[in-house]
């Protein structure tokens, strides 16, 4: 089995995880809101330990950054070469509101830049993945298919987050004399660009590294550019965890 497939094993046993939670009463989920307020549930908990486990018994010698256990000093990051991105569960806002727009994010990163991403939505029983120069797919019940972004439209189909609106984002769309506008969560954005559904995510509001590693590279190979705001280099490879704006386009200059 290859790396990439056995990612691809690890993400959807995590999400089988989720399901387990997710299709219980909502009083069980025991949410709690972590130190920025964000909330934090069993859910999240049973996905993070399954990954981080699978990750170590899988590849011992990578280190692991998850958002769940993301307390790992620069001193430390900065000597890594390579490390497994992990948002366990990506959309735990989503979850809460059971509306199946939430994903597992498994990303692989060398020398700052993403270069195998994983992206799981257990509800909707599609898995998004990609790795460098070997292009993006999506498996699903249909099966598995490769995926491009669209050639430029008419009308810009602008995807855009569900739960976090950005009053910025009114003012970056004038340019565009059509639009409509696509709401989802999580980083299945990225991944409607890249499958075609959307055009362009322009995000203007906080995101963090562990939200966009494994959706990047499935865009990317996609066909879909990613400028992060002022970041040129070591995208993944820095002391703030916390992401400028960005922008994932499929529309060509």
């Amino acid at each position: 089995m290859t790396l990439l497939n056995s990612i691809i094993e690890i993400a959807e046993q995590a999400g089988q995880a989720i399901l387990e939670v997710y299709q219980q009463d909502s009083s069980n989920f025991n949410i709690t809101d972590k130190a920025d307020a964000s909330p934090l549930t069993a859910a999240d908990l049973a996905a993070h330990q399954l990954i981080v486990n699978a990750l170590t018994a899988l590849t011992p010698d990578i280190p692991i950054l998850s958002e769940e256990a993301a307390d790992i000093s620069w001193t430390i990051r900065q000597t890594w070469q390579r490390y497994w991105l992990v948002d366990p569960l990506d959309g735990t806002k989503e979850f809460i509101k059971r509306n199946g727009e939430f994903t597992v994010n498994i990303a692989l990163i060398e020398q700052g830049e993403p270069v195998l991403g994983v992206v799981h939505a257990p509800v909707l029983g599609k898995t998004y993945y990609a790795a460098k120069s070997q292009g993006a797919f999506l498996k699903s019940a249909a099966g598995i298919q490769a995926i491009r972004v669209s050639q430029t439209p008419e009308v810009v189909r602008v995807v855009g987050s569900r739960s976090h609106p950005s009053p910025d984002l009114a003012g970056y769309l004038v340019q565009f004399p059509k639009y409509e506008m696509v709401p989802v969560g999580s980083s299945l954005k990225f991944c409607l660009v890249a499958e075609g559904v959307a055009d362009i995510y322009p995000r203007f509001g906080p995101t963090m590294l562990w939200d966009t590693g494994a959706g990047h590279i499935v865009a990317l190979e996609a066909g879909a550019s990613v400028h992060f705001v002022g970041l040129s280099d070591g995208l993944y490879q820095r002391e703030n965890l916390l992401n400028p704006n960005f922008i994932v386009s499929a529309i060509k200059d």
